[in-house]
């Protein structure tokens, strides 16, 4: 095996481990939407991990380097990802994790039909792939039925949209601005900006669910670690595919937490999405904007 295999393979093991915590840490997120307002629940996701982020902070050089940053495009950042978070989690309030995650995953193929505004060209190719996932979403949506546009799935679409927004943000921010100002200030807003949106209708947090919060910021702390271990060890061409896995968890979530099980049309429409966004990434050398930058960072 050559390094740069030998490097990809680790980078697959850690992007594996990452998928895994971090739809453990969304799963989470779906057992306080049933208790707590979806702001109050933006806020604690980035409350609960921020403190350890700052022990990061504080480990990899200090404060110091959180200031050289473009504040108006990291604040933009924040404020879309507070839009993401809680459309995301109003999503997953209503929906199986497993579909919410399969109307989720057109995000990818949203930041390629977006990346024409930095300059870089779509084929035609790329544009029937796009156009295949954004089937497989109707599949899902099943917008013929009665009353299947619901909010839950339009916040799922508005939660994607968001994401590749921001991802297009990020692509612009990190060629000036370091990562990890990136998930320190990410993290900062939500917590600043959903806190005080929630703030006039705020349920005091019960002691029964701080191990969920414990849990949040736990999965939180590790799928980012080992997301940055991937995508130093591993070409992002060939770690993207394996953001997909995240929809096996999703039904595994469903299965053991909620005993629910997908319906066909749901995984013929998964397997349309998933499908395309493979085809795009493979078609990709460069970073596709896949990995989970924005909602998780």
């Amino acid at each position: 095996m050559t390094a740069a295999r030998s490097e990809n393979a680790r980078g697959i093991g850690w992007m594996l481990a990452a998928v895994a915590a971090l739809s453990a840490m969304d799963a989470t997120m779906k057992a306080l939407s049933a208790r707590y307002p979806p702001l109050e629940v933006a806020a604690l996701r980035g409350g609960a991990c921020l403190p350890i982020v700052v022990v990061w902070v504080l480990v990899q050089g200090g404060f110091r380097q959180l200031l050289r940053v473009r504040w108006a495009l990291q604040l933009g950042r924040g404020a879309l990802g507070i839009v993401m978070l809680v459309a995301f989690v109003t999503a997953v309030h209503a929906l199986p994790l497993a579909e919410a995650y399969s109307i989720f995953f057109v995000a990818p193929l949203l930041i390629t039909a977006m990346s024409r505004f930095l300059g870089e060209r779509v084929d035609a190719r790329r544009w029937a792939a796009i156009g295949a996932g954004f089937l497989g979403v109707l599949v899902v949506l099943r917008p013929t039925g009665a009353g299947a546009l619901t909010l839950a799935g339009l916040a799922a679409i508005a939660s994607a949209a968001c994401y590749a927004v921001a991802a297009i943000l990020v692509r612009v921010i990190a060629r000036t601005d370091s990562t990890l100002s990136m998930v320190f200030w990410f993290l900062a807003v939500v917590t600043a900006g959903a806190g005080a949106l929630a703030a006039p209708h705020w349920v005091p947090v019960a002691r029964g669910d701080l191990p969920l919060l414990g849990a949040l910021a736990v999965s939180g702390a590790i799928g980012q670690f080992a997301l940055t271990e991937a995508f130093r060890r591993g070409e992002a061409s060939v770690l993207a595919p394996f953001e997909y896995t995240a929809l096996a968890w999703g039904l595994v979530f469903d299965w053991l937490v909620w005993s629910t099980r997908p319906d066909a049309p749901m995984l013929a429409g998964a397997a349309l999405v998933v499908g395309a966004g493979v085809y795009l990434v493979r078609r990709e050398r460069a970073p596709p904007g896949v990995a989970r930058v924005v909602r998780d960072s």
